[in-house]
């Protein structure tokens, strides 16, 4: 009997590095396997997968967009795949359609977060929308938290029950053996950065936008009393052109403060780090807690679905209200002062992420997914 073709559709290279490589490995024992991205991945090689470049932008652009759909269709009529899968909006939106038109039989989405859950007025509308004709256009629809599974059906994007949750969540899980304490990463990496080892090192890591809470976190570093050294460490691109900002909230702070571009190695950060910091106005899910978890280091975040499945209060981190930077200075300020429950909550988190999201649990929760379509 011939293998199934499957499709896997992203924008950004990056999301299939950090995310998608792992089901593109293990969908490659059972499944032709397809993967359809802006470029060629970094991490693409030794990968049983055909890659295909679509020219899928974050950003919107309307001609490049229309462009990057009419792609899409003559890609999946050529390939007559058995199954199109879509990760983030954008390429959910374009593949979904562009599947659709190409009489792609199995058409599913995995849902990671929604643009407009901050956005008000006509954008959100528009946005919220444009999610729906996505919903409508799959046959098949995943998120990756039980959560945002429940806002979208109260939202009215998705009827309550269509969407499903592989295990309890999450893009991929979480890779043990590379996401994990290591006591010899986190000397070498402070040391670079000239960090003190008895310093407290508070981490942010992804992209530096409002939605992130990132100017919420520097303020709030800016306005906390400690009583030893601290360190607050972020890293992530400047896509929202943001860092000058963010450097002003931390004014007089500045030697406290290291800024980091990118890295392909947030692990040796995890590992350094005594508390991660992700104080987001909105997530899908909040990957960097667990990743950061499996390292033993627990998280000061914002209360907002997603998240709230990607850590559990109190044992594994604490949660403060959206938006409130008093209540997250008072966070920074506990874990600072209190070492032993900081340790306690980054021993509950490890023991958290061992039990409900090792990679391949998600991974093989995926491929059993699939070959029940």
């Amino acid at each position: 009997m011939p293998r199934k073709r499957l499709c896997l559709v992203c924008a950004a290279p990056a999301t299939f590095d950090a995310f998608l490589r792992p089901h593109a490995v293990r969908l490659s024992a059972d499944f032709d396997v397809s993967v359809v991205c802006h470029g060629r991945p970094r991490r693409a090689d030794h990968v049983a997968a055909k890659f295909h470049a679509v020219g899928i932008e974050r950003a919107v652009a309307p001609l490049r967009d229309l462009g990057a759909l009419l792609a899409l269709r003559r890609l999946f009529r050529r390939e007559r795949f058995d199954l199109v899968h879509s990760f983030t909006p954008k390429a959910g939106l374009l593949a979904m359609l562009a599947a659709r038109l190409a009489g792609v039989p199995r058409r599913l989405h995995t849902f990671t977060g929604q643009v407009w859950a901050t956005k008000r007025g006509p954008k959100r509308w528009l946005l919220k929308n444009l999610d729906r004709v996505l919903a409508r256009s799959a046959t098949h629809l995943l998120a990756d938290s039980a959560s945002q599974a429940r806002f979208l059906a109260t939202e009215g994007v998705v009827a309550g029950g269509r969407t499903t949750v592989i295990g309890d969540g999450s893009i991929c899980g979480v890779n043990l053996a590379r996401f994990r304490p290591d006591a010899a990463a986190r000397a070498a990496l402070r040391a670079e950065l000239r960090v003190d080892d008895g310093a407290v090192l508070f981490l942010f890591v992804g992209r530096l936008n409002r939605d992130k809470g990132v100017l919420d976190l520097a303020r709030a570093f800016a306005a906390m009393k400690a009583s030893g050294p601290v360190c607050l460490v972020l890293v992530g691109p400047d896509e929202a052109g943001m860092e000058a900002q963010v450097r002003g909230a931390l004014a007089g702070r500045e030697s406290e403060v290291r800024f980091v571009a990118q890295t392909p190695n947030p692990e040796r950060f995890m590992a350094a780090a005594d508390v991660l910091c992700l104080p987001s106005h909105r997530e899908g899910f909040g990957s960097v807690i667990i990743e950061a978890a499996a390292c033993g280091c627990p998280c000061v975040a914002s209360r907002i679905y997603g998240v709230t499945d990607a850590v559990e209060a109190g044992r594994g981190g604490l949660l403060h209200p959206p938006g409130d930077g008093a209540a997250l200075r008072r966070c920074l300020e506990q874990l600072a002062a209190d070492r032993e429950l900081a340790a306690r909550l980054g021993h509950d988190a490890r023991a958290r992420v061992e039990k409900l999201f090792p990679e391949q649990r998600i991974t093989d929760g995926l491929a059993a997914y699939y070959h029940a379509l």
